[in-house]
């Protein structure tokens, strides 16, 4: 297996960075993972991240390996899209976010700000990469979701150059690919009609969703929403992803209302509670979300879990 110090390695782009804030790699990184078994991302015995990207320049394999007591973050890519890789490396971990502002007043809210104050909300620049994966995981538990994007990398996306495909790790399918997938091969991967459409519609206009990047949150927000299949919380979880947007609230998702309520009233909420409930911290609602994830705080899980479906093939 190759690594970035192996002399039979394909040669590294490399970049050191020098953050002003202890950075927590893992938890700000930790966003961008879809399920524990996420192909476009490894993590290896050394500690260091991989993930697999599809960007404006080309294929890449990004490797960052944080070095907190150096104060550093060493990061190296491969492949045509490696420049670009390591251009998105401090906006990926959080320099463009700014929680100023933000100073919860609630007991538990207030301390866990308090353990995770350099947390931040990274962004990627990529839109179609957050967008494929959340319109996969609408209206499915966790395990179906994941299933359904990991067969889809695997059947349909390719190995990630460099040290990359020797790792396993993998990229995306590009647009030119998810919109000639047939409909039965989507069923193959477990994903329904109501899903495989909505990606294939979008993979249409990939070029201008991409141009969403840009955007205000509020002119992204209105442009995913005007695309077939992509409503309030598929727009909120690429926001958060692609664009690193501090208010997106993933309204609509099964849990992440009932939680946020139970940890901060001991009491679940649905939409309705949770958006009057987050309404004095505008513009940072999306962080509060955020960090009640981060610290593991939900409802006490007392029934037995949703099983996925079965009408689809294996």
């Amino acid at each position: 297996m190759t690594s970035p110090s192996d002399p039979s390695a394909p040669r590294a782009s490399t970049r050191l960075w020098r953050p002003d804030w202890a950075v927590p790699v893992g938890e700000v990184l930790g966003q961008q993972r879809h399920g524990g078994s996420d192909p476009t991302y490894k993590v290896d015995f050394q500690g260091r991240h991989w993930r697999g990207l599809r960007t404006p320049e080309g294929e890449a394999t990004l490797m960052i390996d944080a070095r907190l007591r150096d104060g550093e973050v060493h990061a190296a890519a491969w492949g045509e899209g490696a420049e670009w890789a390591l251009a998105s490396v401090p906006g990926l971990l959080g320099a463009d976010d700014d929680p100023s502002g933000f100073e919860p007043t609630h007991r538990v809210l207030a301390d866990v700000w308090r353990h995770h104050r350099d947390w931040r909300i990274g962004r990627t620049g990529l839109v179609m990469e957050a967008l494929v994966p959340a319109i996969i995981e609408q209206k499915v538990t966790g395990q179906e979701a994941f299933a359904g994007f990991r067969n889809l990398v695997h059947r349909w996306g390719n190995r990630a150059p460099g040290p990359g495909h020797d790792l396993g790790v993998w990229v995306q399918p590009d647009a030119d690919t998810l919109r000639t997938i047939p409909s039965w091969e989507w069923l193959k991967l477990h994903i329904d009609p109501a899903r495989s459409k909505a990606v294939v519609l979008a993979a249409r206009v990939a070029h201008a969703i991409e141009r969403t990047a840009t955007m205000s949150p509020q002119e992204a927000d209105k442009a995913l929403r005007s695309l077939p299949g992509i409503g309030r919380w598929t727009s909120a979880e690429v926001r958060q992803r692609a664009m690193g947007d501090a208010d997106a609230v993933s309204f609509g998702d099964y849990h992440v209302a009932k939680d946020i309520g139970w940890a901060l009233t001991g009491s679940a909420f649905d939409d309705d509670e949770l958006e009057a409930y987050l309404e004095p911290y505008r513009p940072h609602r999306g962080r509060v979300q955020g960090l009640v994830a981060l610290a593991g705080l939900h409802r006490p899980r007392l029934g037995p879990r949703m099983a996925p479906r079965t009408h689809l093939p294996a």
